[in-house]
């Protein structure tokens, strides 16, 4: 990411105003700093030339006045950048989540979801560094430095001169150091993404690690990967350091340089005592902002890394075609697929799949495993690209049709909190009232889940139900989404592969009442019990075991039976 990235402009707006009032504030802070000098070169002066304190007054109060406005303006430049820091990265925060859910759910299971988690999170938070310490810096460096030098050269040339000359190579030094930091810290985050990836796998499977005793090994491999992201973080701030040294030596260096003229031209008395010292006051001031930049570079950079990242994934989350919204009235509010083809991964999964679920039809997709069945699915969601002809309630855009389908999936995506705000998870009404919601209490019941306290509080994940609870709550939802709604399509992944006969049987009733209710009903199932009380049961053949992915794909093709 360069100093200062257009894109950081385009997607997170609140950086503008932040820039234009971080300019106003440098152009009165640099102001500060020539007064500051200006008057005390003044006093000296003329303490020397023996005036009195009285005579003196006047511009020792204007110096207290210099002093407190320039504290003041370190305070509100503090101030603006971390307020609008914080609106900047929550825009950006936003602009990356949004990103992520247009992507969808393949784009997400082909990365690591600790990855995409530590960008929005931990990335997004180490941003602060960069708007709070950076981006002021580098405010100041573009406007005061050019001003110094301007105000010095109109004093004195020759130390104009001599800070033309030295000024450019503390950007030199910079640029040399910011590339073996820049690669160094690309190190780092590769490392704290293996971390945080291989810890969270760990975790996941804790339990399963310990059963077969196998826990300690995994301690061993986090340890192993802690020491790498401390070493690679060690070595960022070794550079850190170095960067530093570097940038004052050139920065004293050139001072110095200017000093020692100064001084010989006071001692063969060409040049007046004034001049000499309101230039020696203001020389560190034009090398400050630079040295500046270049120390608060570093303590950006792990956010600078991160952004990068946030606008890898938003932008290929704009080049997704988006579709114009339609819709198709003669299609009706049931599902419609027609010659419908999904692949992915260099291999085809559904190809040339056609049929057609009416209102008021309870229909079965049977298949073997890995026929394909949810990712038609998922293509029907607009979460994986498919070619063909997809409606949903007559509406043939990938929005459209989220907008019009209740669906649960085959893994039940359970948050933390209430089973009621699960429930109700998206009807932003009713998650606050959730447990006193007689629609909540009717979706539970309907999923054959009534013995559940809607006001039970899950852990993280979901935790504290057994998968067969979390799956019907996972159909509450979907139950939920399709009354409170009016969705005309309700679509289920396996909603009875964990339940028993009794409970499966219960839920079946409630899906079958969802159709005679109206609702274009599709249920995936292996399921002999959901066939046998379905309208229709739709099948995809099975693949060719010796298929080779990608070479010569069979089509696949939809046959329809009736059961009822």
């Amino acid at each position: 990411m360069r100093p200062l990235d257009p894109r950081l402009l385009r997607y997170a707006q609140a950086t503008r105003g932040t820039l234009v009032a971080g300019a106003g504030l440098a152009v009165v802070q640099t102001a500060c700093v020539i007064a500051f000098a200006w008057l005390v070169t003044q006093l000296v002066v003329r303490s020397i030339a023996g005036e009195s304190l009285a005579a003196l007054a006047p511009t020792i109060g204007l110096l207290g006045l210099v002093v407190v406005v320039r504290a003041a303006v370190l305070w509100a430049v503090e101030s603006v950048s971390s307020r609008g820091g914080a609106r900047a990265v929550g825009q950006l925060r936003e602009r990356l989540v949004a990103a992520v859910g247009r992507l969808g759910p393949g784009w997400v299971a082909r990365r690591s979801t600790a990855e995409v988690t530590l960008v929005a999170g931990h990335g997004m938070d180490a941003l602060d560094g960069y708007f709070a310490k950076y981006l002021p810096q580098l405010i100041g460096t573009a406007i005061a430095t050019p001003l110094l030098v301007l105000t010095i050269g109109w004093r004195d040339l020759t130390s104009g001169i001599i800070l033309v000359i030295t000024l450019p190579l503390i950007p030199v030094f910079m640029v040399l150091v910011g590339w073996a930091t820049q690669a160094a810290q690309k190190r780092q985050w590769r490392a704290l993404s293996t971390l945080s990836s291989g810890f969270l796998d760990v975790v996941a499977g804790l339990s399963t690690l310990k059963l077969f005793g196998r826990q300690h090994r995994q301690e061993a491999r986090i340890r192993q990967v802690s020491e790498q992201y401390r070493v690679h973080t060690m070595r960022v701030l070794r550079m850190s350091f170095l960067s530093g040294f570097v940038l004052e030596l050139a920065a004293s260096l050139s001072v110095a340089v200017i000093a020692v003229t100064i001084g010989l031209r006071l001692l063969g008395g060409s040049m007046d005592l004034s001049v000499g010292l309101f230039v020696l006051l203001l020389a560190p001031e034009a090398f400050l902002p630079l040295r500046n930049v270049g120390a608060s570079y570093h303590a950006a950079a792990e956010g600078i890394e991160a952004a990068s990242n946030a606008f890898a994934v938003i932008e290929a989350a704009e080049a997704v075609p988006e579709a114009a919204p339609g819709a198709d009235p003669a299609a009706g509010t049931g599902l419609v697929l027609q010659d419908v083809r999904i692949a992915y991964d260099g291999r085809t999964v559904v190809d040339g799949f056609g049929a057609e679920v009416p209102p008021g039809t309870f229909a079965v997709l049977r298949a073997p495993s890995g026929a394909g069945k949810s990712s038609l699915i998922s293509g029907v969601l607009g979460f994986t690209d498919a070619e063909g002809r997809i409606l949903a309630g007559g509406r043939t855009d990938a929005a459209g049709r989220r907008e019009a389908i209740a669906w649960a999936g085959q893994r039940p995506g359970l948050l933390a909190g209430s089973i009621a705000a699960n429930v109700a998870l998206g009807d932003a009404r009713a998650e606050q009232a959730a447990a006193e919601d007689v629609r909540v209490a009717e979706a539970l019941r309907d999923a054959a889940a009534d013995e559940l306290d809607p006001s039970f509080v899950l852990g993280p994940g979901g935790s504290g139900l057994s998968g067969g609870q979390a799956q019907r709550v996972a159909v509450a939802r979907a139950l939920y989404r399709l009354r409170a709604r009016g969705c005309p399509v309700l679509i289920l992944d396996e909603p009875t592969s964990a339940l028993d006969a009794e409970t499966e049987a219960r839920v079946l009733r409630s899906v079958r009442h969802a159709a005679d209710d109206g609702a274009a009903v599709l249920v995936l199932s292996h399921r002999p019990a959901v066939a046998e009380a379905a309208d229709v049961v739709l099948t995809l053949p099975a693949r060719d075991a010796d298929e080779v992915p990608g070479a010569g794909v069979p089509v696949e093709t939809s046959e329809v039976s009736r059961v009822r």
